[in-house]
């Protein structure tokens, strides 16, 4: 299992984290999806789905400025 995390500035409520929730848990291969509020992080668990898949997700949640965190 691989953990990656995304920082998403525009994240800010509730309805946020429901649609990035539900965008990349329907991604195969995702296991688990935190969202952070505060933080503005997202972090996936997931088996070997590629970064641009897990970002395209983010995406049509309907947030575009994704930033990865080392």
């Amino acid at each position: 299992m691989t953990t990656t995390q995304y920082r998403v500035p525009d994240i800010s409520c509730d309805h946020c984290v429901r649609a990035i929730t539900t965008e990349v848990s329907a991604v195969a291969q995702v296991a688990k999806v935190t969202v952070d509020i505060p933080s503005k992080i997202v972090t996936i668990d997931h088996q070997n789905v590629p970064a641009t898949t897990l970002v395209a997700a983010i995406n049509e949640a309907g947030f575009d400025t994704v930033e990865a965190v080392a």
